[in-house]
């Protein structure tokens, strides 16, 4: 690419596409960039990525899901911006979320997040994750083809995490009926107030201000009673934002990651066929594709005092965007970093997820999901292929992508498949 100042990466269609031989060529210049469209620096670098996902002193992360868009509140002048911040965050919107507190309210949150989600209850969950990953697929792989986001993997994503948190099963349905078709994160262009999160914050307002007036031996019950570090009590609204923001960012992430997955699977018959014969590569394929295709396209930051990273010098106010896409594709880290390799040594040291005190906290659970969803389709199918009627030939691909700066997947993904021969 001659020259990446013409392209805008937040709102280029062919980028939205095929992004990494823009990230290429930024990185080519400069592991930390400035892009001229909405002042925001890249980070495409690994390393230098790393140094700013564990540095809360001096990066915020109140812009993390936002970044350029509305812009901060007031103007960001001097050389400590730490007190506007304080002063103004609440103004910038999703500021009570998980990914967008500092230390030490985010510690509080995510310690709180922990007590909400046990160990037990995780194990519990996984063995719903069987049950419901064949009641899906019933309902999923029955006229040989199937659109796999709408059918599989969003009902399927949306149920894990109301089972986690214990949804009553009697509300699942209107869960799907509010939830399905809505996207956690917007682009320049789209209204980062329509969201699901209006009606998240509503049922579970009601689910922890009633488990708390009447406790049971539910899993609501312990979300509802679970206390900071301290022993103390949160608020019902800070109870509630913890549980919301698993719940919407958890179903976002596990989609586009089942739908990458399932893609690759259906477009390449080799590497299939390997899979089908050797499921012990499943895990190590998961992570494969985290790093190849990362679900969060990017992570924002805001410099609170002036900082060099790698040799560059970033003011204070500066907006950061740690491009995670780019950073799993830096050759000093993953040679070869353009190739698909389901057998790369280090292909778990992917930042897909993150990095540092705000590393996804649902990584684990999304990774169990993946594996149980094709264990499952290859249990159920015999061959799986990529819809020519909806996406044409193979090597005249036709794929639409979300329409976000936040989230890299699928809108649709249409595959057609061989049933299991359950014959002998």
């Amino acid at each position: 690419m001659s020259d990446v100042d013409s392209v805008d990466f937040f709102t280029d269609n062919a980028v939205l596409h095929d992004p990494y031989d823009y990230l290429a060529a930024l990185r080519g210049e400069c592991p930390i960039r400035r892009e001229k469209h909405h002042d925001v620096m890249m980070v495409t670098g690994y390393d230098e990525a790393l140094a700013i996902y564990n540095d809360t002193e001096r990066f915020s992360s109140c812009t993390s899901v936002t970044g350029p868009f509305p812009g901060f509140p007031v103007p960001l002048v001097g050389d400590d911006i730490s007190e506007l911040i304080v002063a103004h965050r609440d103004r910038l919107p999703m500021s009570d979320q998980l990914p967008t507190l500092d230390p030490p309210v985010h510690t509080d949150h995510r310690a709180l997040l922990s007590r909400m989600i046990t160990p037990k209850r995780l194990k519990e969950n996984e063995e719903f994750m069987w049950r419901l990953a064949d009641r899906q697929y019933d309902i999923a792989l029955t006229e040989g083809r199937c659109e796999f986001n709408e059918d599989y993997a969003n009902p399927f994503a949306m149920l894990v995490i109301a089972d986690l948190l214990g949804v009553p099963e009697a509300d699942h349905e209107g869960f799907r009926t509010a939830l399905l078709g809505n996207t956690i994160g917007a682009s320049s262009g789209e209204s980062l107030e329509h969201t699901p999160l209006g009606y998240l914050y509503d049922k579970f307002t009601e689910y922890i201000s009633e488990r708390r007036e009447n406790p049971g031996d539910d899993v609501l019950t312990g979300v509802a009673t679970a206390t900071f570090p301290d022993g103390s009590t949160p608020d019902v609204l800070d109870a509630v934002c913890v549980a919301s923001n698993l719940f919407a960012a958890g179903q976002e992430t596990t989609v586009r990651l089942l739908g990458t997955a399932v893609m690759l699977i259906a477009e390449d018959p080799v590497l299939q066929a390997k899979l089908r014969a050797d499921r012990t590569l499943l895990p190590n394929f998961i992570e494969e594709t985290l790093r190849y295709e990362s679900p969060i396209r990017g992570d924002f930051r805001l410099s609170k005092v002036p900082v060099t990273v790698g040799e560059v010098d970033i003011p204070a106010g500066t907006t950061m965007m740690l491009v995670n896409a780019a950073l799993n594709r830096d050759p000093r880290r993953f040679p070869e970093p353009d190739v698909f390799d389901i057998e790369r040594r280090n292909a778990r040291s992917h930042v897909a997820f993150g990095r540092g005190p705000h590393s996804c906290p649902g990584a684990p659970l999304a990774r169990a999901e993946a594996l149980i969803s094709l264990q499952r389709l290859f249990d159920r199918t015999d061959n799986i292929w990529i819809d020519p009627e909806h996406h044409g030939l193979p090597g005249e691909r036709r794929y639409k992508y979300l329409r976000t700066f936040i989230l890299r997947g699928l809108k649709t993904l249409h595959i057609r498949f061989d049933p299991a021969d359950t014959t002998g």
